[in-house]
This record gives structure tokens, sequence and C-alpha cells, in this order.
């Protein structure tokens, strides 16, 4: 009823029905004009129904007034019924066609809802279609279905426009969210991506700014794994093989030449490769053998210590792959 909420805080005024025709047919019968009495009636009963056009489409531009929210199919539009209502001319004005962006609450989604009036409209049918983007092909023609037959409730001559804009936003959330989360789950059932873990051996990395460079790297990239600070060093990243490849590149230049990628591992993982990653962070390593004094050119890794982290993240394999060595004896 009058008074209840719309969009944007206002609700649309009911427009009553007018009964010109019936009134300019009785006149013009009494006046004798007995044949032109039809067409009158008719061009009678169109322009009443271009003034309720116009009435709630000025409504909807006030309840929608930012650019965008309103598209005219013709900018002239009120110009060419106003001049037909005004019996400037006598040619009928172009259908009134617009769309409207309806906002769907709790959602960033839009709802564009095509409209295109007969001359009659309200007394006839309205042409309505709404399409988003976030709904697919079945949702959009089971969305449009639903919207006719709501329409098809209301009273005959009633505007409707404003009715099919609120029943939208009342009905098209859980449509919305129900095909995104559709979207989510089938993208991370479909989409593979190429993974990698890299194992990159150098003869030592000692350089405070080469480790910063390397972690930075690493984190800018979204790779997992670790650098191991020392003589020698040892690098691991994984990632996705695109990642991988750039690190690959950007360390080794311009000059790092005691570099090796020793071993490499690939697979085709969902989503972000969670399952493929053996590590949860990149992890700037240092395993001490000669007590605690920092870096030095003399300072050489614990190679037990770090068999012992190989074996925490299922790599031990690793270890004979590295350094030629059985991982059971790494002190020999």
């Amino acid at each position: 009823g009058p008074g209840e909420e719309l969009h944007h805080g206002a609700r649309f005024p009911e427009l009553t029905d007018r009964t010109y025709a019936d009134k300019h047919g009785l006149s013009i019968a009494r006046s004798g004009q007995v044949t032109d009495v039809a067409a009158v009636m008719m061009s009678s009963n169109i322009k009443d129904s271009l003034e309720l056009q116009v009435a709630e489409l000025e409504m909807l531009l006030s309840m929608f007034p930012n650019k965008g929210e309103i598209t005219l199919q013709d900018e002239n539009v009120f110009e060419n019924i106003q001049r037909y209502l005004n019996n400037t001319t006598e040619n009928l004005p172009p259908k009134i066609e617009y769309s409207v962006a309806v906002p769907i609450n709790e959602t960033k989604a839009i709802v564009d809802l095509q409209v295109e009036l007969p001359h009659s409209y309200p007394y006839v049918t309205p042409q309505l279609f709404a399409r988003s983007s976030t709904l697919d092909r079945q949702q959009q023609l089971q969305l449009n279905k639903d919207l006719t037959s709501y329409i098809s409730t209301l009273e005959p001559g009633e505007l409707c426009i404003c009715a099919a804009v609120q029943w939208l936003q009342d009905n098209s959330t859980f449509r919305v969210q129900n095909s995104e989360v559709c979207k989510r789950t089938t993208r991370k059932k479909i989409v593979k991506a190429p993974f990698k873990r890299m194992w990159i051996y150098s003869h030592h990395i000692y350089r405070q700014e080469l480790r910063k460079k390397i972690f930075e790297y690493a984190k800018k990239l979204n790779l997992t794994g670790f650098c191991l600070a020392g003589k020698p060093g040892v690098i691991c990243v994984e990632g996705t093989k695109e990642n991988c490849e750039e690190f690959w590149h950007i360390i080794r230049y311009p000059n790092w030449k005691h570099i090796s990628c020793k071993h490499l591992e690939t697979g085709e993982v969902e989503g972000n490769g969670e399952n493929f990653r053996l590590f949860q962070t990149f992890e700037d390593l240092q395993f001490q053998a000669h007590g605690d004094y920092g870096l030095r050119n003399d300072y050489h890794m614990d190679l037990g210590q770090f068999l012992e982290f190989l074996k925490v993240h299922q790599s031990e394999h690793i270890f004979q792959i590295l350094f030629g060595i059985d991982g059971k004896s790494p002190d020999t």
C-alpha cells in the first residue's frame, strides 16, 4: 500500500486509473460525431496510458538518480510523448524503452531489468526481461519465468515496473549467492595449474643482501619453501610453474655462477596448490655447525640438522640428490 518502502527509501505511490476515453466518448457521441468515436476513444486511451507511463518513469528516475542506473533507449522520449499529448502531432511516439540497473541486496551484483512498454500499458502487460552476468543461462531463464508469473498476479491496469524492481531485489539475492557458490565450486573442480618445486644448490650463500633478495622475491611471487644460508647453500621454492621460473631467472641474474637446480618436481594442481605444497611459508634457515657467531666465510652448515628438517617436510630423499650422501650418515 502507499507509504511502504521501496528502493532508496521511497515507495511508488499508486497512480489510479482514469477513464478519459469513456468521458470523451460520451461527449463526442452527444455532439453527433458518431463515426469518430472508436478512433478518438482509442487515442484517448493511449494518451491516458502514456501519461501514466511518463509518471511512472519520472518516479523511477527520482529513485534511481545516478548515471547508469536508468538508461533510456531514446533520450527524446519525454519530448516526443509530450508533442503527442499536446496534439502537436498525430503520429504515435515510439514505445518507451529503458533499462534499470537493480542493485541486489547484500551482494555487489546487479540485475539489469529491460523494459519495453506497449502504448496501451498499463492496460496491457509490459515486456520485461531481467539479465545478470552473475547468473548462468538456466538461472536467468528461471528468474524471468518467476518474474512473469509474479507480474501476472497483479491487478489489470496497475503500473508494475516499480513492483518488478522490488520483486527482483527481494528474489534475486539467494539466486546470485547460489550462483557464486556454484561457480567457485566449479572453478575449484575444473581449473588445474602446473605447479613446480625447485631444489636449488649453491656453493655458498652468505651475503645478507642476497638472502634479502631471495626472501623478498619468494614472498612477492607467492612461493613457499626456504633459503638455507651457509656453505653449501640450499634454496627450495614451490608454487606455480610460471612463478618458480621467474624466481629462478631473477636470482641467477646477472652473475650468480655457482648455483644449479639439482632437482625438479612438477604436478597439475587445483586451486592455490595447498595439496602440493610441503611448506606453509618461505623460511630463512640457519643451521650452524661451529658455534653461534653468525655467518662468516668459514661458516659450514650442520647437515644433520638439515636432514632432520627435510624429514619433517617429507623430503628426506632430497638429501642424497643435493649432497650425494646417504641421508642415514650425514656426518661422513
